[in-house]
This record gives structure tokens, C-alpha cells and sequence, in this order.
């Protein structure tokens, strides 16, 4: 197995990821792709540890990772429910409302990384751009 590939990347980015994992933990039961999401999930938290342990901003990071994780767990629920309504061929006012609610979930979900960054004082900060 080769090592991982390195990528500089915002701590937004990296407390984001990190609470994806930790739903993946949680929601995913194969047990081939546990292995896997525990390898990474460990690997981003001690990152993470690290991050916060430099810093005196860790209550407001551990604050803001806590909100990410709600945002993103709703996300799951949210695109679960849209993808169930794909296959059933359902594009009924409950479609659309979940669909609404991708992106507005998405935008809390940018500004959460945004104040994450913003506290760090990160030189990378993910942009967004919409119309």
C-alpha cells in the first residue's frame, strides 16, 4: 500500500472531513470499509489534536467541529432522502424541499469552515461563489 498523498488544506477542510468520517463510522456497517474509514479517521485525528493543541481558540474550534458534525449528519439524512425519492421516480413538494435543503445545509456547512479557517487565521480559505 502506498503512503497517503499530502495536500496542504484548510483546517476547515480537515475538522469538515473529520466529521464526515465519524458519521461514516457511525452509519456505514461493512466491515471492509471500516477498516478503511478507521485508518483515515485516525490519521485526520491526530492532525486535528495537533491543531487544536497549538492554539487557545481549541473551545471555539471544538464548538464550531460540534455544529459541522449536526450539519453534516443532516446532509446524510437530507441526500438520503433525495436519492430514495430519485429511485421512486417522486418529485413531489417533499423532493423539492429536501433539495432546498442540500443547499442551504451546504452554505451553513461553508460558513462553519469559514470561522474555522477565520479563527486560525488560515492562508487557505475555501471560496464560494453563487449565483
Amino acid at each position: 500500500m502506498s503512503p497517503p498523498i499530502t495536500i496542504p488544506v484548510s483546517p476547515g477542510e480537515l475538522f469538515d472531513k473529520k466529521t464526515i468520517l465519524e458519521i461514516k463510522k457511525q452509519r456505514i456497517s461493512d466491515i471492509r470499509k471500516q477498516v478503511l474509514i478507521d485508518h483515515e479517521l485516525a490519521l485526520l485525528s491526530a492532525v486535528a489534536r495537533d491543531v487544536l493543541a497549538r492554539t487557545s481558540r481549541a473551545p471555539e474550534i471544538e464548538v464550531l467541529e460540534r455544529k459541522l458534525l449536526a450539519v453534516n449528519q443532516r446532509l446524510w439524512d437530507i441526500e438520503n432522502a433525495v436519492r430514495a425519492s430519485e429511485r421512486a421516480s417522486r418529485f413531489d413538494a417533499a423532493f423539492i424541499e429536501a433539495a432546498r435543503q442540500v443547499y442551504l445545509n451546504n452554505d451553513h456547512r461553508a460558513d462553519l469552515k469559514y470561522r474555522i479557517n477565520l479563527l486560525l487565521g488560515s492562508p487557505l480559505v475555501e471560496v464560494k461563489e453563487h449565483l
